[in-house]
């Protein structure tokens, strides 16, 4: 094998991984910096009625990528009461996506917690580090004043 197939299948294998990523924008932070913006689209894996755009900083050629992200998530489709009974509706909700920001065991995490008080579904992005932990996170909501959920 030589060493480029070598490496494109490194990168498909690290791909399949971590995810795949429907990347949307993609902003230079500077000429002088190797660090840009990306956003990603991503659907909620058990409502697929949910987009969720993540803004997140890569830092080429660093060890690791900074902490911060943002998050903003819209219905963009139908939610029907049989996909919202699949749901965990347990306080601390379900990770619906992550995403591996360095080789030093940093990941993105999205968390999916349903308010059932207020028929919401919250989407929650922060970093996590194996040694300790971050406390940048960022917080969206989805009302579903229109979807009639089954309990």
């Amino acid at each position: 094998m030589n060493r480029y197939k070598a490496l494109t299948f490194v990168s498909l294998l690290a791909g399949s991984l971590i995810g795949c990523s429907d990347d949307v924008g993609k902003v230079s932070l500077g000429v002088f910096t190797t660090s840009d913006i990306f956003i990603d689209a991503k659907q909620d894996p058990k409502l697929p009625g949910v987009t969720c755009h993540i803004s997140h900083v890569e830092a080429n050629f660093d060890l690791s990528d900074p902490s911060n992200a943002s998050i903003a998530c819209r219905q963009t489709g139908a939610i029907t009461p049989e996909q919202l009974a699949t749901i965990d509706n347990s306080k601390s909700g379900e990770v619906i996506f992550k995403e591996s920001l360095s080789i030093l065991f940093k990941s993105l995490k999205v968390r999916r917690i349903y308010d059932q008080e207020n028929n919401t579904l919250l989407y929650l992005s922060y970093s996590t580090k194996e040694t300790k932990g971050s406390f940048k996170h960022s917080l969206s909501s989805v009302s579903l004043y229109q979807a009639n959920r089954t309990d």
